[in-house]
Order: structure tokens, then sequence, then C-alpha cells
């Protein structure tokens, strides 16, 4: 028997019994005549005692043979620690250890296995094992595996049935770029990993399971930041003869649930904001509304005023930063400019207005607005004595875009935006098409199986160009302090507007249905009015404790390059393998097209 107990159970309540624990060496303290380890498993840390008084003096050799991450198996008697601890849930006693066995060494680790670990990103990617030791990594790891119990509770709860969909399916054009897998029965075809399981489980609707969902890993070969991975988990969901309000409020139930059964948290009722109102308010359709700071618009007061910026600019808008005046000297305006200026946000300058304390203004347009023009912007502003406005000027959606990172770079320095503070939302109305100038086509905004607005179907069947433009989409998408949780939409299900939306995305009637001929077709068989959600599951994971990363709460994740360090992977594969896959002669070195 290796364990009795684990290294975190054992309280007052069992003194004098004997027990055997095993695990991790943490520590060693050697005094000569008496000597501690402090032993470790992923329950916690119970501290073994040795004493030359009382402890066979070989059992005593062999633990000096010990080193960190050593993996030791003791027995002893639980006694009253002489000196207590309370940073650990074991503090009260300890073993006195009367059998100690090494069951296998370790090399000295190439970091401190500790909550503060020495170690930077890539060494800890590159020992992962190793990483996972550790508190903070470990802890996400487990509050990621409650989350998922809790979601399937709840959810089968709800007369959901989760249903596996494929792994190797069909590439296609939209969306982010597919992993692909070459097929060695099928020369010259490939296989594509899924971005998400969008047609299958509008499949599994026409097939009459009604509520679906999965949490799924997906794939997309893109660009990677701290909240995107090549893999990734989705909690991917889909129901049956329903409408955009049994969704929200079905999955504000499950979004509820889980912070009140894991982190004790009750939520309020979720607001809803047209996108609309998002972009014209905060420049961004997934607002972090945990504070205010609201855009104000300025372009009909200071527009044709002499002031050639605000003359030729599409919008004028502003910020007001409240209580700042003593906060920012010109110096810091300066810098606070520059990092505007940088090309991730590409301001070509900044104005500020600020509002003194004695009612006065101090401004970078003073020669070009008087005092009474600028005491007209604060009254628009709300603004008081103290504040400082900001101002941006140019194209309308670039300028929002960013006076939005400004919002939110201001927010995070006025200390407004706490981890701790939750403020869900939900965004709606998105448009249901996008023009692009640049291919002079349409994309969708979400996906090509949205459905337009019910009272809008009949106007995307027979409208005009323009008519298009302004279709609303029945989309909706779950927004936390900011970050984008999950979205999704009520899905065409008739094939005739089908095909509409992939004639307007560009599609060629044969392209439409070599590609999803298969959905279409499904669709003339009773398919019943149907929608769904995606959340990000590793993102939501991250939200919820206060982080930005998803890294953590991935067992195996890649680094910034998408590679796994500690396999080494992507990696070459072997020359008989590309014969095999029709991808390459290992004769010419030439890829077969």
């Amino acid at each position: 028997m290796y364990k009795t107990h684990n290294n975190g159970e054992l309280r007052m309540a069992h003194v004098g019994q004997e027990v055997t624990l095993s695990g991790w060496v943490q520590t060693i303290r050697d005094k000569g005549f008496m000597m501690w380890i402090d032993l470790r498993d992923r329950f916690g840390i119970t501290q073994l005692m040795f004493n030359e008084e009382v402890s066979d003096p070989a059992l005593m050799e062999t633990a000096r043979q010990c080193g960190r991450e050593f993996v030791i198996k003791a027995t002893g008697k639980v006694i009253e620690r002489s000196s207590k601890s309370d940073k650990i849930a074991t503090g009260d006693v300890e073993i006195q250890v009367t059998s100690f066995e090494i069951l296998n060494a370790s090399k000295v680790p190439p970091f401190t296995i500790e909550d503060e670990s020495d170690g930077g990103d890539e060494i800890r990617m590159k020992y992962r094992y190793l990483d996972m030791r550790r508190n903070p990594v470990r802890e996400k790891i487990i509050f990621r595996s409650n989350m998922a119990l809790e979601i399937r509770k709840h959810l089968i709860g709800q007369n959901f049935v989760e249903v596996e969909t494929p792994c190797l399916i069909k590439s296609t054009p939209e969306g982010a770029r597919d992993f692909v897998v070459p097929s060695r029965m099928n020369p010259g075809q490939f296989y594509a990993l899924p971005q998400s399981p969008q047609t299958f489980k509008q499949i599994l609707m026409v097939a009459g399971m009604e509520k679906y969902f999965q949490i799924v890993k997906c794939f997309r070969d893109e660009d990677l930041r701290a909240d995107r991975q090549p893999e990734f988990t989705q909690i991917d969901c889909e129901m049956a003869f329903v409408t955009q309000d049994d969704i929200l409020n079905t999955f504000e139930s499950l979004t509820k649930h889980l912070f009140k059964s894991i982190l004790d948290i009750d939520l309020p009722d979720f607001p809803r904001m047209f996108y609309d109102d998002a972009m014209k308010l905060y420049g961004s359709d997934k607002p972090d509304t945990r504070f205010g700071m609201e855009f104000v618009e300025l372009t009909d007061v200071a527009k044709d005023k002499g002031f050639v910026v605000f003359d030729n600019a599409e919008l004028i808008v502003g910020i007001c930063a409240e209580g700042q005046v003593e906060k920012y000297s010109n110096k810091d305006i300066k810098k606070l400019t520059e990092w505007m200026q940088r090309p991730q946000i590409g301001a070509k300058g900044l104005i500020y207005v600020k509002c003194n304390a004695d009612g006065s203004f101090k401004s970078s347009v003073d020669k070009f607005f008087d005092a009474d023009a600028l005491k007209n912007w604060a009254e628009k502003f709300g603004a008081k004595p103290g504040d400082i406005m900001f101002i941006l000027a140019g194209e309308e959606e670039k300028t929002r875009k960013q006076l939005n990172e400004l919002r939110l770079e201001m927010g995070e320095r006025m200390g407004l935006r706490d981890p701790k503070v939750f403020k869900p939302m939900w965004v709606v109305d998105f448009p249901l098409l996008e023009w692009d100038e640049e291919t002079n086509r349409f994309h969708a905004m979400h996906h090509p199986f949205t459905s337009p607005k019910k009272e809008q179907m009949e106007s995307m069947l027979n409208g005009d160009h323009e008519t298009m433009k302004g279709l609303r989409a029945d989309a909706y998408d779950l927004v936390i302090n900011g970050v984008e949780i999950g979205g999704g939409s009520i899905r065409i299900h008739d094939r005739a507007l089908q095909e509409k939306n992939f004639k307007l995305l560009g599609f060629t009637p044969e392209e439409a249905e070599e590609q999803f001929g298969f959905l279409m077709g499904a669709f003339e068989y009773g398919a019943p009015p149907h929608g769904g959600i995606a959340f990000g599951f590793d993102r939501l994971c991250a939200v919820m404790n206060g982080v930005t990363s998803i890294r953590d709460f991935i067992a195996f994740p890649k680094n910034n390059q998408g590679r796994d360090t500690m396999i080494d992977a992507p990696s070459a594969i072997h020359d008989e393998q590309y014969e095999e896959l029709y991808l390459k002669s290992t004769a010419s070195e030439e890829v077969v097209s």
C-alpha cells in the first residue's frame, strides 16, 4: 500500500494513528540530530519528522539521500507538532517516521517547483509535467475539470444530449484557416480538422435530437495570442424549436450556475445591448462595462471651426477620465499620445482638455477653441473640475476602435477593471453581412448559416444590394468584462434562404452544392427552426479566474509559434510517410499538386 491518506488530509483527530503517505519531496531541513521533509502530492503537504533519539539511524541515512522531487513512501505515527504552521492545512500535525522508502530518484529540476517559480515561460512549457506540480497550474487544471463536470450536470438536467461529432471533416473556405490531414486511402484528397462542429450540430437538429451539447476540441490555423491556441475547447450547443430569447435564457442560466457552483457568486440578470449601441458608446462589440467612460460625440459642435484636424474628420469623439488632472502632466499626456500612436493602434494624435479645479480649461487646442466652446464640450461630457477629456478625430470606424483602446487603457490605469468584479451582458442584433470593398462581395459577420431577423427574410430573398447592407442577424454574443465568451445565432433552416445567403457570399451554385449540399439537402426533409451557441471553454475559465491567458487552463498548450516544446511538435515526417500520403516523391522531392 502506497497511501492510507493523502497529504492534505491529516488533522489533530488523526493523532496517534499509524499512516502511510507517498509523494514528492518539496523541501528538506536537516539539523543533524533532527530532520524534516515536506512531502507533497496534489492534495497538499505533510511534514515528516525524523529524530535520532527514536528513529533508526539507517532510516535517517536513507532519508538524507533524498533531494527535491524525489518520490518517496513513508510510514509513521501522526503526532502533534510542537511548532505549528498556519501556512498549510496539515500544519497542526506531523508524521514521526518509522519506515521510509525511496521509490524513485529525481534530477535537480530546471526551475523551482514553488507557487512563485523562477522558471520562464519557455522552460516551464518544455518541462510542462514539472510545471503542473506547482499549485497555481494544478489548481487551474482542476478548476477546468470541475467546470466540465458542472456543465454536463446542468445541461443534462435540462434534457440536453451529449453527442460526439467527427474530427476528420471537409475543408471549407469560410472562417479561419483549416488544419488539413492527407488521406492515404484517397490519394490527393484531404480531411480538415473542425473549426467548430457547426454543420453537424445543425444536422443533429434535423435528426430530431432537439437539444445537443458537446465539450469539443476545435482547431484553427491562425496567429496566436494570450487568449488563442491552435487547438481549443468549446462548449458547443444547439436547440430546436427555439427563439433567440429561449437560447439566451438557457445559457444565461448555465453561466449563472457555473459562477454559483464554482465561485459561489450570484450573478444578476444579464443586460442586453444592441450591437449598434455597443459600437456607438464603446467602439467595441465586446464592451467592458465594469466602468463607465462612455463615448461622447462632438462632431456637431467642434467641426468646421477652423481646426483642420476636426474639419477633415468624419467623426470627433472622446471620453472623460474622472479626477485625472493632477495625475497627468504635459509629459504624461505626451507619453499617452505616443502610446496611442503605436502601430498597433495607429492614432495620429490625441487632443486633451483639462478641467481645472478653479473652473478654467487648459487644452491642446486653445488656439482654435475659446473657453465657451470648451465649457460646451465639458457639459456634453458631464465633465467636472479635476477631469480630463481625451478626444480623437478621423474616419468613423477606425476612430471608434482607437478610442476603445484608450478607454480600456485608462480603465486599467485608473483601477476600474477589477478582475474580481464580473459584468456579463448579451450583445444582440449584429449585422448579418459585411461588405468588403477589396473583394467586392459580402462576408458573413458570424457564419454563413446565420438567419436574418424573421421580419427581414423576405427582404433577403428579394431585396437589392443596398437592402442587404441593412440586414440584421438573429445573432448574439455573451460578453463578460470585455471578453467575448461565446456567440451564436438562430440558423437558417430553409434551403431557398440558405442558397440565397451563399449567393450573397460569392458562392456559385456549384460551389455551394459541393461544399454544403449535404446540409441543404437535409433541410428538404423537415428541418425544424433551430439555433445555438458556443462558449470558449478555456476563455471562460480564464475570465472566471481574473486572468487573460488561457494557456494554464490547458494541460499541454502550444507556445506563441504554435509549437509544443515538450514533445517538439510539429516535426518532420519520414520520406516513406510522404510516399504513402502521395505528397512527395523521395526521388524528385517534388510536392504533388
